[in-house]
């Protein structure tokens, strides 16, 4: 059994008792073969709920501090994230944006499924955010299909995203796949770049039900 399986057999129990997952329209992933989850980021248990609901393994960028943590509690925090699908990169590097596109990349070329927050960080007060154009150059790259997805009530149990989680039921809500081939070969195509990761955010604001803020959430946050 690998680690995935192990640590979904013995905690989602737990997990699904705590947050009651009501799940929507998750007959649209693919079965195989390469696939991007592009959704809203609410809180810090968006990440944990995600790989719950979804019976193919979803790999996504995290922090690499949650793996480098000391003692028995960074050793058990190390082996839960990296078990669940988490690859680290430092995101706050000079090259933090290319390592993770190319880390994105390489696993959607492995017929894998990858999960991206195209804000690109929690959205600070609930709303939507402008999304960053790293999701078109992923799925124009590799043409691998974009499901978009939405989670709602995340950040009720979980405020701010610190601190343990309190029980209640979130909602995840999957959309119908898109795939952009029309525009194969013009990933460095500023204007379809943008006009793809829109569509996408318009798509994810349906099933979300947010207002959305035509701004991107790290200027929100600095402001």
């Amino acid at each position: 059994m690998s680690r995935f399986r192990l640590i979904k057999a013995v905690l989602g129990p737990i997990m699904r008792l705590m947050f009651r997952p009501q799940v929507e329209g998750v007959e649209h992933i693919p079965g195989d073969g390469p696939v991007i989850l592009a959704g809203n980021h609410l809180t810090f248990i968006d990440s944990i709920v995600l790989p719950l609901v979804t019976k193919r393994q979803v790999f996504f960028i995290g922090k690499d501090e949650y793996v480098t943590g000391k003692g028995v509690k960074g050793r058990l925090m190390a082996w839960f994230f990296t078990g669940v699908g988490m690859i680290p990169v430092d995101r706050d590097g000079a090259n933090g944006g290319v390592a993770a596109l190319m880390t994105g990349r390489r696993i959607l070329e492995e017929g894998k499924i990858f999960g991206i927050y195209p804000e690109g960080t929690r959205s600070p007060d609930g709303r939507l955010y402008r999304g960053r154009t790293g999701i078109a150059r992923l799925t124009l790259m590799t043409g691998a299909p974009v499901v978009p997805f939405a989670m709602i009530g995340t950040d009720k149990l979980q405020p701010g995203g610190n601190g343990i989680p309190r029980p209640g039921k979130v909602t995840v809500r999957f959309g119908a796949p898109m795939e952009f081939s029309r525009y194969d070969g013009m990933d460095r195509d500023r204007y379809v770049l943008r006009a793809v990761t829109d569509s996408v955010m318009a798509e994810v604001m349906r099933l979300s039900g947010q207002e959305y803020v035509d701004m991107y959430a790290t200027k929100a946050k600095a402001a």
